[in-house]
């Protein structure tokens, strides 16, 4: 079985096993999810979805984040973790977006990447959810699995993020990231899988060796 194929099939395993995939984020405009997901770094997505109401209803905008105090942003978003960087970086990128962009959030990675703060992790899932263009998430679960699956031996994101782009079907790449995660929750733990009852364990590496 080439890369491709297994990537193929691990495609069509994971979209049997978890027929819903989304972003496990909670947003209802484009900005929201930008500020979300650099909220969730190095912090679960459930705790961004407790924070982020209040947030959004005190700053509906991107003119209303870029005119807040940093500290007034800071005070919203403690319980986030990493609270003095995120905040510096949500009132650098929205008022970036107000300067440069009228406001809206960009729909390339290429443009996303050049904001304070968004990475290709960030910029990938923008542009996959939001503008239902060909997107690769790789965060940390999509780092474990398709490792353990056997498509590389590496940590570095941007590297990953070549290899598995021509290898997954494009329309279905955002969504089989998001599947990855649910996957990595639910039976691939960093720590201690569950093997037995994986569904991907006929074409794993790992399991098979």
């Amino acid at each position: 079985m080439t890369d491709k194929e297994k990537a193929e099939e691990a495609v069509r395993l994971l979209e049997k096993e978890y027929p819903d995939a989304v972003c496990s984020l909670v947003y209802t405009d484009p900005l929201q999810l930008l500020i979300a997901t650099r909220l969730a770094a190095q912090c679960t997505d459930k705790r961004v979805n407790m924070v982020t109401p209040a947030l959004f209803e005190r700053f509906p905008t991107a003119k209303d984040f870029a005119e807040a105090k940093v500290e007034e942003i800071e005070e919203l978003i403690k319980s986030c973790g990493l609270y003095k960087t995120k905040a510096k970086d949500i009132s650098a990128m929205t008022k970036i977006l107000c300067k440069d962009y009228d406001s809206v959030v960009p729909d390339t990675v290429e443009e996303l990447v050049k904001l304070p703060g968004i990475g290709r992790k960030t910029a990938n899932l923008v542009v996959g959810d939001i503008y239902g263009k060909p997107a690769v998430v790789v965060d940390t679960h999509c780092i474990r699995i398709t490792g353990r699956l056997g498509f590389h031996d590496i940590k570095d994101a941007a590297k990953i993020e070549k290899i598995l782009r021509p290898l997954l079907p494009p329309e279905k790449s955002n969504d089989f990231c998001h599947r990855l995660v649910l996957h990595g929750r639910a039976v691939c733990d960093a720590r201690k899988p569950k093997c037995e009852n994986c569904c991907l364990k006929e074409i794993c590496d790992t399991y098979q060796n």
